[in-house]
């Protein structure tokens, strides 16, 4: 069985657990699923055969964890902030350059700085790998991606 078709059992595995957990808010179920389909992107990336299916589980496991706890604090304005600026940041800050987002309603936050530009031989496609943080009551969670621009000019995260 091929990575790509060992992603789907997981997933709905995913779904089905986080529609039985009680006292989950819809952030944080919102968080975990996207953190989990995620995941699995990211761990089928690493090994071949066993090892990458392998990958593909504690990746999807993860991510759905990360993501919970994220989307468990973050509203859809702070979505919304931090989506703003991670799409300005990626469009126009040179390679080192933080910037920051802040809701002062929920009192949240996080950073994006862009650490690496290049340009994809296969398709001229542009790519910028970033790191981002994001603070919630005080606890700090930070993760790496890479980001690539699209035919609409809009920046998609690629894992």
């Amino acid at each position: 069985m091929k990575a790509r078709f060992f992603i789907i059992p997981v997933m709905l595995g995913t779904f089905l657990m986080a529609g039985c957990a009680e006292n989950q808010g819809t952030k944080q179920t919102a968080g975990g699923l996207l953190g989990a389909v995620g995941g699995a992107v990211a761990g089928a990336q690493f090994g071949k055969g066993k090892g990458q299916l392998v990958g593909v589980a504690l990746g999807t496991l993860a991510g759905a964890m990360i993501g919970s706890e994220i989307g468990k604090s973050l509203d859809n304005a702070d979505r919304a902030m931090m989506q703003n600026t991670t799409q300005h940041t990626l469009e126009t800050a040179p390679v080192g350059q933080t910037s920051s987002w802040t809701n002062p309603d929920s009192g949240h936050s996080g950073t994006i700085t862009p650490t690496r530009t290049y340009q994809k031989p296969e398709n001229d496609q542009y790519c910028r790998e970033y790191q981002q943080t994001v603070v919630i009551g005080g606890e700090k969670q930070q993760a790496y991606g890479t980001a690539c621009r699209q035919p609409d000019g809009t920046w998609k995260v690629v894992n």
